[in-house]
C-alpha cells in the first residue's frame, strides 16, 4: 500500500475535490497551505480547454488558494507539450477558443486553414458550422487528427453543453476517423506533468480526483498512484461499476492533509 508521505507531486483534480463551484471544501485550504510548507509540489489538472491557465490561477486565487501558472495542467497545455515533442512549429487547423489559439501561437505553432499537418480539436464554444467543414476535409485529406480531452459534456449551471466529446462523434460520423486524444484519462496527459516537473519517479507521483472514470482511471492508464475522494461526484461504488481500482479511497483531501502531517512527524 503507498505511503501518501511518499508522494512529491500531487495531481490535483479541482471541482469536487479542492472545491464545489465557488465553495473551498473543508480542509482544502490546510491541505494546499501543508503541501507548499513541507516542500510537495501539486499542478492543478483540468481537462477544460476552452481557457487558459491564467484562469484557473485566478479562480483558485480567488478562492484563496497560493498558485501560480506553473501550477496548473489544462488538456490544451498537455496537448501543446505532446506537440512540441512529436513536430514543433508545425502547421495547425485548431478549434479553439481565442485563449487556446494564443497558446498554441506562443509556444511557436503555426495556425492555418491551408493545408495543416494536424487538425486539433479543442472545446471550441466558438465552434461554427463552417469550421467542422473544414476540419471533416483536412482528416479526410490525411491530416493527422489530435483532441485535447474526450469529455461528452461539461457541467455548467442549470445543466449541461456539449464538450470536445460531442464533437469527436460528429466528426466520427462524417469521415470515420477518431483522433488521438490527450486529456483525463489517458496517460498523455500525466506524460505532460513529468515533463513540467522534472526529477520526479512515477512512484512519487499521485492523482487525487472525485470521479472513478477520468480521474481514477488516468491513474491507471499511466501506471502512478490515485486517490479517489468522496466529496464530489463519485462514491466507492463506482469503481465497481467502472472497473477501475484506487490506490487510496478516502472522505475528502483532510484526510490526505492529516496523513501527510502524521508521515512527516513520524519521520522525525
Amino acid at each position: 500500500m503507498v505511503s501518501l508521505g511518499e508522494i512529491r507531486c500531487f495531481l490535483l483534480d479541482m471541482d469536487g475535490t479542492i472545491n464545489l463551484g465557488d465553495t473551498l471544501l473543508p480542509g482544502a485550504k490546510e491541505f494546499m497551505s501543508y503541501l507548499r510548507s513541507s516542500g510537495r509540489q501539486f499542478l492543478f489538472l483540468t481537462n477544460n480547454s476552452s481557457q487558459d491557465g491564467a484562469h484557473y490561477v485566478n479562480k483558485m486565487q480567488n478562492l484563496g488558494i497560493r498558485c501560480n501558472r506553473e501550477n496548473v495542467l489544462t488538456s490544451g497545455d498537455a496537448t501543446i507539450s505532446y506537440l512540441s515533442d512529436l513536430r514543433p512549429q508545425a502547421r495547425i487547423y485548431l478549434l479553439g477558443t481565442l485563449a487556446l489559439e494564443k497558446d498554441f501561437r506562443e509556444n511557436g505553432f503555426v495556425l492555418t486553414d491551408e493545408n495543416p499537418e494536424f487538425v486539433v480539436l479543442g472545446f471550441d464554444t466558438t465552434l461554427t458550422y463552417q469550421k467542422l467543414v473544414k476540419a471533416c476535409d483536412f482528416i479526410r485529406d490525411g491530416a493527422i487528427y489530435i483532441a485535447t480531452h474526450p469529455d461528452i459534456n461539461c457541467p455548467v449551471t442549470g445543466g449541461y453543453i456539449p464538450d470536445t466529446g460531442s464533437m469527436i462523434e460528429f466528426i466520427k460520423a462524417s469521415t470515420g476517423k477518431v483522433p488521438k486524444v490527450i486529456g483525463k484519462p489517458n496517460k498523455e496527459i500525466i506524460e505532460s506533468a513529468f515533463r513540467k516537473i522534472p526529477g520526479v519517479s512515477k512512484t512519487e507521483m499521485a492523482i487525487v480526483g472525485d470521479r472513478v472514470y477520468t480521474d481514477i482511471r488516468t491513474g491507471e492508464n499511466a501506471g502512478i498512484a490515485s486517490v479517489l475522494v468522496l466529496s464530489g461526484e463519485s462514491t466507492e461504488a463506482d469503481l465497481q461499476k467502472y472497473g477501475v481500482t484506487a490506490t487510496l479511497v478516502l472522505p475528502g483531501v483532510s484526510d490526505i492533509y492529516r496523513e501527510l502531517k502524521k508521515y512527516d512527524i513520524n519521520k522525525k
